[in-house]
């Protein structure tokens, strides 16, 4: 007669994979790296409008951009009608001034086609629009990421009080930034902060700066001297430094590898260290390398 056999498992073990799997439910889900949307959103502070009584009003300001191309057209704030500018390959197109409808009265555009208005009416017009130029400093307002149709959309508000315009109008206007088909989900994120900064560079300005560019100019001067001091100093630190950096170090980690930053960026959750005698931008993201260029 054939026996038959029976496995038996000690019940020790039983409990014991039953508590590991209880276990590895409980743990966190491991950190997930930012989306391009949150780092932007760090680089780039966007300002807060209100309104009340007295009209519009910038309740929060954000990161101030100076504009580095003619091109985009903008309408005060309260218009219900917002430009949009497409900047591609390196081109401002500005949307078309033929439509009546967007362009304001006539499709007139102020600056392009007729006089700006100078009067305080001017603030007042809702159809009024204002080509924006080389210098003029904005915040942007809203930051949207399109990656099926490879788009960031920044919303812009002009810093009035860095471009000391009175009365304050607050003109605002849409940028589409367009990257080639399929190419923005496997962009970095730095390399979209280079293509904006094309367009847009972070200024050293706030709405209390007197100095302007010529502050921003001294910074510059400032940090090449720095530079040159180290450099006769007797072979300086940086230069000697062999130590690389590596994704995921902390500030402190970089520091103690290439030495203090000639200019340092905290905007947010996001930091940026820049090593002008190396040639090298380290970017932070919550306390640790996510980029270096």
């Amino acid at each position: 007669m054939r026996q038959r056999f029976r496995t038996f498992v000690p019940t020790g073990l039983i409990g014991t994979a039953v508590i590991l799997a209880m276990l590895t439910a409980a743990l966190p889900a491991q950190a997930q790296a930012p989306t391009l949307g949150e780092q932007l959103a760090a680089q780039y502070k966007v300002a807060k409008m209100g309104s009340d009584s007295s009209g519009t009003q910038i309740v929060e300001e954000g990161t101030v951009l100076a504009i580095q191309k003619g091109g985009i057209v903008g309408t005060p704030y309260k218009s219900i009608t917002t430009r949009t500018a497409t900047f591609q390959d390196g081109t401002v197109h500005a949307s078309d001034p033929g439509n009546s409808k967007a362009a304001g009265i006539g499709g007139k555009l102020c600056g392009l086609t007729h006089k700006c208005p100078t009067t305080p009416d001017a603030a007042k017009d809702e159809n009024a629009t204002k080509l924006f130029k080389v210098g003029d400093k904005v915040y942007a307002t809203k930051i949207d990421v399109k990656p099926d149709k490879d788009q960031v959309v920044l919303a812009i508000v002009a810093c009035d009080t860095c471009n000391k315009t009175d009365p304050p109008t607050y003109n605002k206007a849409n940028v589409v930034f367009q990257f080639a088909k399929g190419s923005l989900a496997s962009t970095p994120a730095s390399t979209i902060e280079d293509t904006i900064g094309q367009l847009f560079t972070i200024s050293d300005n706030n709405s209390q700066d007197q100095g302007g560019d010529q502050q921003q100019g001294n910074n510059q001067q400032q940090g090449q001297g720095q530079g040159q001091g180290q450099g006769q100093g007797g072979g300086g630190g940086q230069q000697q430094q062999t130590q690389t950096v590596q994704m995921g170090m902390t500030p402190d980690q970089v520091t103690a590898a290439l030495g203090n930053p000639d200019q340092q960026f905290n905007i947010g959750p996001k930091q940026i260290f820049v090593y002008k005698t190396a040639g090298v931008k380290v970017t932070f993201f919550g306390g640790k390398v996510v980029d270096v260029q």
